[in-house]
């Protein structure tokens, strides 16, 4: 969320910054509900301090004077049950039309109104080159069986799927990686340094909880689109569509002392999205399904270092793809495509040969403290002043979409998937081929 202070001083720029992020919002009629909201405030206050004195003024009155104190009373509770009730209305529709005001944009950020204006910042090897007529992943999951969605579709519906044998393994095997690379203060000390981030410190291992409160998920302003998650009505809660959405609220209300930052987590949880929006898209397989595991960064950092914390971000995003050497590239996502609380996503699309293109496996969100003001995480500098942190969230493998590339990438002639050589010392016997079974 804005501060609306910011908002009053910056009008044109924000109301320039919704178009171009196709976000519809009043930003007239929020300025005028703000004048209203504080003239409101005013009159309450004023209205509260005079029965607060009448209060005290009645006690020491002769009993001559009482009646007229208590008339007066009368009137200013009469008052007040007028304005109370109109000030919380005001307040409803002023939060509400905030609440719909994205976060500004990084002047970095290419200008576009939707996916096919990102910019590809740089690629990363030569899309995989066969001797003979690649499978989508698919056709080698069955044709192994180790992806089985027809089963899947019987007992749970469309966009489910059992992943099973070698691929189980592998997901194990992947998770194991990322964890290692993750926690390992020397890799993640070398990869800050080649960004100009001043911290090495490693990522704190997260299991988070898979359902949030709904009032919890509006502070992260992750509740909309609605029709995409799912909500459990007698909870009034949510089950997360990434392990991000319970790891951001874990500072609520807290203020850090600015020697703990940066705080850096890695966490791996199930999510579950409706896809709502999504009919006839990428409806085979595995690559957007309603349940899936994620392995997901989060991260705290004193303001002016935010920036960084992401570069940093995509620098680890960058080594783990690499480490797998599947080829990929950085694109930097247009105003358009951008996530309402984002002040700058940049996204890693993986070269994927069952489908001849690249796909976005990989996203990262710098959110500045447009969630922390909601949140109400801060940070208490070292002079002891007080100000909002800022939050970076992004994908560290969204463990489906890395299974495709991996599968679809390492396929061999026979139909056979070997095991990438950053991945084997995690497989159980050090499994190198996933082979088809007699």
């Amino acid at each position: 969320m804005l501060d609306i202070k910011y908002i009053e001083l910056h009008k044109n720029e924000v109301e320039k910054n919704c178009e171009l992020r196709n976000i519809k919002c009043d930003i007239n009629c929020l300025l005028e509900l703000n004048e209203k909201r504080k003239q409101l405030l005013r009159d309450v206050e004023d209205l509260n301090a005079q029965k607060n004195s009448l209060n005290d003024e009645i006690k020491n009155a002769p009993a001559d004077q009482k009646p007229d104190i208590i008339e007066r009373g009368k009137m200013v509770k009469e008052h007040l049950g007028k304005k109370e009730p109109e000030l919380k209305k005001i307040k409803e529709e002023f939060r509400k039309i905030l609440a719909q005001v994205p976060n500004v944009t990084h002047p970095n950020s290419p200008i576009g109104k939707d996916d096919n204006e990102n910019k590809v910042i740089r690629k990363n090897g030569e899309p995989t080159k066969f001797d003979f007529e690649p499978k989508d992943h698919m056709n080698l999951g069955e044709a192994l069986d180790i992806i089985d969605t027809k089963t899947a579709a019987q007992v749970s519906g469309s966009r489910f799927n059992y992943i099973k044998g070698e691929a189980v393994l592998l997901q194990f095997a992947i998770i194991q990686f990322v964890l290692n690379v993750l926690t390992d203060e020397k890799v993640i000390a070398e990869l800050a340094k080649k960004i100009g981030n001043s911290s090495g410190k490693p990522f704190t291992p997260i299991i988070p909880p898979m359902i949030v409160k709904a009032d919890v998920m509006k502070k992260m302003d992750r509740f909309d689109p609605i029709d995409d998650r799912y909500y459990l009505k007698e909870d009034d809660a949510l089950l997360v569509g990434s392990a991000e959405h319970s790891m951001g609220p874990m500072f609520m209300s807290t203020t850090i002392d600015e020697k703990e930052l940066p705080l850096r987590f890695i966490g791996y949880s199930t999510a579950f999205r409706r896809e709502a929006g999504t009919y006839g898209k990428d409806t085979r397989g595995i690559f957007r399904c309603h349940q899936f595991d994620k392995l997901e960064m989060e991260i705290f950092s004193a303001p002016e270092k935010g920036e960084s914390e992401q570069d940093l971000i995509v620098a680890i995003q960058e080594y783990l793809v690499e480490q797998l050497k599947i080829p990929y590239q950085v694109v930097a996502i247009c105003t358009g495509d951008m996530g309402k609380p984002d002040y700058r996503q940049i996204d890693i699309e993986c070269w994927l040969p069952g489908q001849n293109k690249y796909r976005e496996t990989h996203t990262s969100d710098y959110v500045t403290d447009f969630q922390a003001r909601r949140l109400n995480t801060k940070v208490k500098r070292t002079d002891d002043s007080v100000e909002l942190v800022h939050m970076n969230d992004a994908t560290a493998f969204a463990i489906g979409r890395i299974l495709i590339a991996i599968i679809e990438n390492y396929q061999q002639k026979d139909g056979s998937v070997l095991i990438p050589e950053a991945l084997q010392k995690y497989m159980p016997g050090r499994i190198k081929k996933i082979e088809r079974k007699e």
